[in-house]
This record gives structure tokens, sequence and C-alpha cells, in this order.
């Protein structure tokens, strides 16, 4: 397939940028300079991008990655204070949290492209995505208790349905970093090509779900998230199911006959499929 990608700005940030193309959206965190280190700007920037993605109707897909040759390295150490990262009010966040949240809730698919270091946090972002694309030259890494953190959430327990508890508890005490080919190997990513192939198969794969059924998929992300993430992944599954039945005439007729002031006629809809 050949094509040009001319990436369009959505919104202009100061630590990310956030671009369109053809219903694919990008969020790119655009701090090389520091392996592209969160802070807690950074992550308010990503939240606010993520939202956009959930309400816009031109976009189907969101890509996940970051710019030069690091993915994410996790949170920004310089800015990191008692109880969490330190933004411009001076209070500690980990707001980080919030943001795997939203790409957990995101009705749309979720690709991270993974171009070089993914670690500590950065590594806990990709594993939130739905898919993993990685660059051969990828680098992935817990590295929490080498600087007083972990991340017992995702970051462990959606990480151990990946690659199983043994696995997880070596990333995670060993604080070993990985290839992209031992990645792969242990389930970890979905799939790795050449850096110079990375970009071009990632919009490969995202075009592929674009010829899907969104209601399919936004339902399989919701039954696949339900277990692990409890009674708020249950809440968001039901969500949906009283979405798509808002969608049907039965739903409809139960409005109308509230609104015209008489009973409503739900004899005629089907009790069978």
């Amino acid at each position: 397939m050949h094509y040009t990608i001319n990436w369009i700005p959505i919104k202009k940030y100061e630590d990310i940028l956030f671009l369109f193309w053809k219903g694919i959206s990008k969020i790119e965190i655009n701090r090389p300079q520091c392996h592209n280190a969160f802070r807690v700007e950074t992550v308010q920037e990503m939240i606010d991008a993520i939202d956009i993605c959930r309400d816009r109707k031109d976009i189907d897909v969101l890509i996940i990655t970051g710019s030069g040759k690091s993915f994410c390295s996790g949170g920004d150490q310089k800015t990191r204070g008692l109880g969490g990262y330190l933004g411009k009010d001076g209070i500690p966040k980990l707001n980080i949290l919030d943001f795997y949240k939203k790409i957990r809730e995101l009705p749309k698919p979720v690709i991270a492209m993974v171009n070089g270091f993914a670690v500590g946090g950065g590594h806990v972002l990709h594993v939130v995505c739905d898919l993993t694309i990685a660059s051969e030259n990828s680098i992935f890494s817990q590295v929490g208790p080498k600087v007083g953190s972990f991340d017992g959430g995702f970051g462990c327990s959606y990480l151990a349905r990946h690659i199983g508890q043994k696995k997880t508890r070596e990333m995670w005490f060993l604080c070993k970093e990985y290839s992209a080919k031992e990645a792969l190997n242990m389930g970890l990513i979905n799939k790795v090509v050449p850096i110079n192939q990375l970009e071009k198969v990632t919009i490969e794969w995202c075009q592929m779900i674009q010829k899907r059924s969104p209601m399919s998929l936004r339902m399989i992300k919701r039954c696949l998230n339900a277990e692990l993430d409890g009674q708020h992944g249950l809440m968001q599954l039901a969500g949906d199911a009283t979405f798509m039945f808002y969608l049907m005439d039965e739903s409809q007729e139960g409005k109308n006959a509230f609104l015209e002031k008489r009973d409503p006629n739900f004899k005629k809809f089907s009790k069978l499929l």
C-alpha cells in the first residue's frame, strides 16, 4: 500500500502532539529531551485529547506514541515530590492513573505504537492500550523498585493477565530490560516491525479496524474489560448495552408514550430474536 500521511493538528498543546488523518487520531508525547517522561501537565493534556477522541464521531481509532527514539520513560522524576508529581499548582498528583482509566473507558480501539524505550509508567501505558506494535529496537522494562515506586493496579494485575504471574514478578522484582523479540515471545506485545515500517504497519492495522463494526468493537472491548475492572467495568458494559437499547424501537416507544401521555404498547415487540 502506497500513501502519504499528512497528519493534521487537532489542537495545540505544550507537551503533546494531537493529530488526525482519515479517521485515525494520534497522541504523541513530545518531550524527547527526557525520553518522553510525563509530568502532570503532560497527562492533563493527554486526558483532554482522549476526551476529544471519545466525542468526535469522525475518529475511529487512537494511536499513542512518543517523539524521537523513545515511547515513554514514565513519570518525570525531576517533578516528583512528596505524595506524587508536582504540577504548576504545587499539588502532588498521580493523574497518569486517570489517563490509564480513560484508555480503558474509551469506546474505540487504542494502539500503542512503541518506537523505543517503554519504561516504568511508560511501560504500563502500552500495557493498558488494546494493542501494541513495536519497532525492533524497542526496550520494555518496569523500573519502579529502582526509583522507589510501583504500580499495583494495571501495571501488575493487567500485566499478569498478559504474561502470567511468574513473568510479571520477574519484571517487577528484577527490573530487567527486555527486547521487542522477548516481549513478543512472552505475549506482552502483538507485533514487531522494523523502525522504518512502524507507522506504516500501525496505520494498516488501524485501517483494518476501520472496516469492522464499531459497535461490535465497542462491546468486545467492554466485555474484555468487565471481568478485570470489577463493578466499574460492569457499569461500562451495562452503559453501552443501555446505549444500544436506546437505539431500538422498543425503547423509543417507551419514551414516545411518556411524551404523548399514553400507555406504551410493548406487545408489538418480539421477546425472541
